[in-house]
């Protein structure tokens, strides 16, 4: 059954202790091609008034001499897929991260692709990344994407904002957004 969004009638207010860093937002990027960076970005964007930058795959923006991201103070999030060859791209793209002393990879979120349970060794190498990043979180797979074209029309599963709770809290530990 499809589950639609409800257009929420009233905003919490939140208070914000560093509301500088806060607005300056937060920075997607994908570890390969389909890892779900577009629609991680719609998810832990909506509900909230701050900017959600979608940097789309490391792939391309390692190419040149520059850093891969330029997140000028902004966290980082990488997402992967929960597959052993996803896992092996999360660990490129945190490697050429950190390589070129670039921003602070405030999460791993390691998108589930619906096919049963992650691999053994694909979670063997997230585990590998845990010191690496501020915090491995895993987003469930969410059947209901399928089925629309949007993110937006679909309303969020519990476990599924959880999970984005979990990014927004590793993202921006001192603030109550």
């Amino acid at each position: 059954m499809l589950s639609v969004r409800k257009p929420s009638v009233t905003a919490a207010v939140r208070t914000v202790p560093d509301r500088e860093a806060f607005e300056r937002g937060l920075v997607i990027v994908g570890a390969h091609a389909g890892a779900g960076a577009s629609t991680l970005t719609s998810l832990v964007g909506r509900d909230r008034n701050i900017p959600v930058w979608n940097m789309g795959t490391i792939d391309r923006l390692v190419e040149g001499s520059l850093p891969p991201v330029q997140a000028r103070g902004r966290p980082v999030v990488v997402v992967a897929r929960n597959t052993v060859m996803a896992a092996q791209h999360a660990i490129r793209a945190v490697t050429a991260l950190d390589a070129a002393s670039g921003p602070r990879i405030a999460a791993l979120v390691i998108v589930s692709d619906g096919a049963g349970r992650e691999p053994r060794d694909a979670t063997t190498r997230f585990a590998l990344l845990q010191d690496r990043v501020g915090g491995l979180v895993r987003l469930p797979f969410i059947n209901a994407l399928r089925l629309v074209n949007s993110p937006d029309e679909v309303e969020i599963p519990a476990r599924t904002r959880e999970a984005i709770g979990q990014v927004w809290d590793l993202a921006f530990p001192q603030s109550r957004y």
